[in-house]
């Protein structure tokens, strides 16, 4: 009771005291994430000045996530739209500098050019009508949603941005010329030639443990040649992946599991209290409606080859009667149980050809006919090639909406079993040659007509049962402890000891940058990524993370900052190089002799001779590519021997023994035009990534990604 009255007596106290330090907590926080300014901390990223806002990147993020498909991760969408932010103001930028705009009159060109073959913009004669345009952008603007309305302005700006950037790529390539003693120089480089005789001494002849190569002097190299070597800041770890895989008891289970499904089960039934006799799969009338109830893949009614059928049991399933079942048997990820319900000769390929006509609804359409028109239109045109099959090959040409077949007649030559629609699969595939109607897919209504039918063999109609072979609660439970005790032997040992006494496979991911989110093998890992970049992740930290089939337990091994790589990261880059060069120095020192013959044998080496080089291509036979020795034996006079040079596989010691220049034209200008198209080739590519190098730029995406 003392003590409870004390605290009551300094309430306030205690109440100042926690104040104080929740204060202290949020301004902790503020001066951490840049201070007071709110615009900076809503701030994905900055470019030239331009701040990009954290909603509005984050709309356009979104909106990217829907055009890529539900398959696509955040990152990738993240990544996309900066790179097309990044893009975009660097280039508008440009724009303004340069007064590159569009004006109404021509973005109004533009958009005809776009539309003019859409049927919504063309008016009774078939061209495009600008009334119309206006009229349907009004609807858009009246119709009470805005996104209609700005997915349109959207489009024109996208036109405009378009014409703006041709405009701009046109004015660097107009740039980008060639005088006609460039084409001259061009001519020269390729048509001269040099015959030479040479003595190459390999660098091999030293060997690599008599040179040392230091720390320091790597250092020293990377400073030297700093654009080499810049770098953005990057993470790298090393990891143990338990993986939460059904055990061999699992699958045994499973197996047991699905042998019952064959015969007829009794089970209890809870609303009558009394049993249920249930059909198996052997006696199973509806096989449809039974596949659909116990299987984790759906029922296929149509035939199969054997070809087509699961390797692991094709050739017993081929020789099995209409009733059979055969299984539980494993199929890749699958535990299977299979039915033979049908058993067919059928063609394995066929010849046909159709008149399709789609309606509006239909799948990948873009007809504005009704599905009633649609019909009535196949009946009629099936009436006309029923009375006259000499038609049918114009009246696809004239109606088809097929755009693959329609302007051969509508023809498909040789198709397999199973490539088209089901419907129309089986009317060509379970007919007979000349067979014609008109059948309805999800396309629309098809005229068919069976041409050819080859190679027919016996198919089977197989139903399955399948279960995906999962772990057991048992299983998941083993792996999660199994897990949890490596971690813990991992922080209170050295990592990779402990995986190698336990068996474990520790792989490593080097350099990885802020806004990477996958492990090689491993697929999207982003919050892996996003742990190694948090301001108090410390070298040597140990954490679990949940994947979508298991656990991994990641170490934290490098935090390199943004700047110049360091030695241990280009040792394996540079010391070959240095290597080299001390090597060259030692070879030149020790070469005597005055002719090629002389420091040949000096040097335990032959003289070798190559023929017809030239500067355009700088590979010299029997040297491979050597554009230093090229130069140098363009510099020789003929009979001239060169002084040692230091090339890429050796010191090299030359001598000119032809000079053939290239016959003098009157006019370069064809070498002048090939110069310039070289240097306009890819242009666009290069000035933006000019752009990107010189721009200011500040991303935040890690912070908010």
């Amino acid at each position: 009771m003392a003590i409870l009255n004390k605290i009551r007596q300094r309430s306030l106290f205690l109440i100042i005291i926690i104040a104080m330090a929740l204060f202290a907590f949020v301004l902790a926080d503020v001066f951490k994430n840049g201070g007071f300014d709110s615009a900076k901390q809503n701030r994905v990223a900055s470019i030239n000045g331009v701040n990009i806002d954290r909603d509005d990147f984050a709309r356009k993020v979104e909106q990217q996530s829907r055009n890529l498909g539900p398959s696509a991760t955040q990152t990738r969408a993240v990544n996309t739209v900066w790179n097309q932010e990044v893009n975009r103001v660097v280039l508008e930028n440009e724009y303004e500098e340069l007064g590159i705009a569009v004006g109404p009159d021509r973005l109004n060109e533009l958009l005809k050019t776009a539309l003019q073959n859409d049927t919504r913009f063309q008016d009774d004669t078939g061209f495009f009508s600008e009334g119309k345009m206006q009229e349907f952008i009004a609807t858009l603007k009246e119709s009470g949603n805005p996104d209609d309305y700005a997915s349109w302005v959207t489009f024109e700006n996208s036109l405009a941005t378009t014409e703006k950037q041709n405009i701009y790529y046109n004015l660097v390539k107009a740039g980008l010329g060639a005088t006609l003693k460039d084409g001259e120089v061009a001519y020269k480089l390729d048509g001269n030639k040099v015959d030479i005789q040479f003595v190459q001494i390999p660098y091999t002849t030293i060997p690599d443990e008599d040179v040392e190569v230091s720390k320091e002097e790597i250092a020293s190299y990377i400073k030297d040649h700093k654009d080499e070597f810049e770098t953005e800041a990057s993470r790298s770890i090393r990891y143990v992946k338990f993986e939460e895989k059904a055990s061999l008891e699992d699958e045994n289970a499973l197996k047991t599991s699905l042998a019952k499904l064959i015969n007829e089960r009794v089970l209890p039934n809870r609303a009558t209290k009394l049993n249920d006799t249930l059909p198996g799969f052997a006696a199973a009338q509806d096989i449809a409606e039974f596949v659909a109830e116990n299987s984790d893949l759906p029922y296929q009614d149509r035939f199969m080859f054997k070809n087509q059928l699961p390797k692991v049991a094709a050739d017993t399933l081929m020789q099995l009667g209409v009733g059979a079942v055969y299984g539980p048997y494993k199929d890749g990820n699958y535990m299977k149980l299979a039915r033979i319900v049908e058993t067919k000769q059928i063609p394995d390929s066929v010849s046909s050809r159709h008149i399709l006509l789609a309606y509006q609804g239909a799948l990948r359409s873009q007809a504005t006919r009704t599905k009633e028109v649609a019909q009535s239109t196949a009946d009629s045109l099936y009436n006309v090639v029923r009375r006259n099959r000499s038609k049918f090959a114009d009246l696809a040409k004239e109606f088809s909406d097929d755009q693959g077949s329609k302007d051969n007649g509508g023809e498909y030559e040789n198709t397999p079993y199973g490539q088209f629609t089901p419907e129309y699969n089986d009317f060509i595939f379970e007919g007979n040659v000349g067979d014609l109607k008109v059948v309805k897919t999800d396309f629309g209504f098809h005229i068919i007509e069976v041409q050819k039918q080859t190679g027919k063999k016996k198919a089977i109609k197989v139903a399955t049962v399948a279960k995906e072979i999962l772990p057991s609660d048992k299983t998941i439970s083993e792996v999660y402890n199994t897990t949890q005790k490596f971690e813990i032997a991992a922080n209170d040992g050295d990592f990779a000891e402990v995986a190698k006494d336990k068996g474990y496979t520790v792989r490593p991911v080097n350099r990885m940058l802020a806004m990477e989110e996958s492990l090689p093998g491993e697929g999207s890992q982003r919050s892996i990524v996003q742990w190694t970049f948090e301001e108090d992740a410390s070298v040597g930290d140990i954490k679990r993370f949940q994947t979508n089939d298991g656990y991994i337990v990641a170490q934290l091994t490098t935090k390199r900052k943004k700047g110049l790589m360091a030695v241990e990261d280009v040792s394996g880059r540079v010391t070959p190089i240095l290597r080299n060069e001390k090597k060259a120095s030692k070879i030149m020192s020790g070469i005597s002799g005055s002719t090629l013959d002389e420091i040949a044998s000096s040097q335990g080496q032959i003289v070798k001779t190559a023929g017809a080089i030239n500067m355009a291509s700088t590979t010299i036979a029997g040297a491979g590519n050597e554009p230093k020795v090229v130069g140098a034996a363009f510099a020789l006079k003929e009979g001239e021997v060169s002084d040692p040079i230091q090339g890429e596989r050796g010191v090299y010691i030359v001598k000119a023994t032809k000079i053939t220049e290239a016959p003098t034209l009157e006019n370069y200008g064809v070498y002048a035009n090939q110069v310039a198209n070289t240097a306009r080739a890819g242009v666009t590519a290069k000035v933006l990534e000019a752009l990107k190098e010189a721009a200011d730029i500040e991303d935040n995406r890690a912070t908010f990604y």
